[in-house]
């Protein structure tokens, strides 16, 4: 039996289409069917703006991914899955810490090995996230591929930042990810500041009923800043212990974030850019303030931001465009120009 993928063989280069024999599998290991696999400003960044990937090329891409289990131990066969982005070993220090998500032994699906563009992939199997026949009740399989990093990102950052109630949630750009903190942030009680530079995004977000929302294109920092206080004190929030988290993954996104930065705040990087910026430290230490990394999500966090898509607290189905696998290529230089406003899936063609 065949399993087919679309490698990438040079950065910068067309997919290439690739079959091979199912691979063998050890008792810690499983065949999933690909149902559906997101694009991912990682999966652009490895393909066109020089990151490197761990694994050797060719590759394929490819780590927002669900299915259902076809090759594997009895405790998983014919379940259907959200894959991990993030498959930690579970026993090292930082996974006994609970930092599983940064663990050194991790390994990622697209670039740690073989990835999701493709008709089924291997993977080790510990930390995969059931989805129940309930939730399947309400979205397909395929769709919910988005949980594997664009919603459960967010959401463990969201619960790095100790955001409580009533506290200012500052979202810097709300696309592909933003877009579902800004849900998350809700979900805990926040009060919703989105700012973007695209009004498409901000009138989506709109009409998920966030009142709260800043076009800042061609604002300054000081005119932002100024209009944010503004904002904050209508919303009735305190002028202190903003929750800033920047989602964009540029360059003016993040100098903004850092600049927005009060006292008692926190500022979570979580979209990621190659461009470096000038920032003061000091003022950490003078608004006794926190700077927050966050690398995708712990799988043991999954069932929690399944439970919150199962209970559409958050939502999903309005912002993904599905397209058959067939067309990645079109699909990746399209998003490049960024000619969606929504996040794409891939669905193998055959399945």
């Amino acid at each position: 039996m065949k399993m087919y993928s679309y490698q990438m063989t040079e950065q910068g280069k067309e997919f290439t289409l690739n079959s091979q024999e199912f691979p063998d599998i050890n008792e810690s290991e499983a065949i999933v069917k690909v149902a559906g696999c997101g694009v991912c400003h990682t999966d652009l960044s490895f393909w066109h703006s020089g990151v490197k990937t761990k694994h050797p090329l060719p590759l394929t891409l490819g780590h927002e991914i669900s299915g259902t289990v076809v090759m594997g131990s009895n405790e998983w066969m014919n379940k259907n899955v959200i894959i991990p982005a993030v498959l930690p070993c579970g026993e090292c220090d930082l996974c006994k810490r609970g930092r599983s998500n940064i663990c050194q032994s991790q390994k990622m699906p697209g670039n740690d090995f073989d990835g999701g563009f493709a008709t089924h992939i291997k993977i080790p199997s510990r930390y995969l996230c059931e989805v129940s026949d309930s939730v399947l009740k309400k979205f397909p399989l395929e769709h919910l591929a988005v949980i594997a990093d664009a919603v459960s990102t967010p959401y463990q950052v969201v619960k790095k930042s100790e955001l409580e109630k009533n506290d200012l949630a500052i979202i810097i750009g709300v696309g592909g990810i933003g877009i579902y903190a800004a849900q998350i942030a809700r979900v805990f009680g926040g009060k919703v500041l989105a700012m973007d530079i695209d009004d498409v995004k901000l009138n989506a977000i709109k009409e998920l009923g966030f009142e709260n929302v800043l076009n800042i294109k061609g604002m300054d920092i000081k005119e932002i800043k100024t209009k944010v206080k503004e904002l904050a004190k209508n919303a009735g929030t305190s002028p202190y212990c903003w929750k800033i988290f920047e989602m964009s993954g540029t360059k003016p996104g993040q100098e903004l974030a850092f600049n927005l930065m009060t006292f008692a705040s926190s500022v979570s990087i979580v979209g990621f850019t190659l461009d470096k910026l000038e920032v003061r430290l000091s003022n950490l230490m003078a608004f006794d303030s926190k700077l927050i990394g966050t690398w995708g999500c712990k799988p043991e966090l999954y069932p929690e931001v399944l439970e919150l898509v199962a209970e559409e607290k958050i939502l999903i189905e309005p912002f993904i465009q599905p397209f058959p696998l067939s067309e990645i290529n079109q699909v990746f230089k399209n998003t490049l120009e960024h000619k969606y406003s929504k996040r794409s899936i891939l669905l193998p063609d055959n399945n």
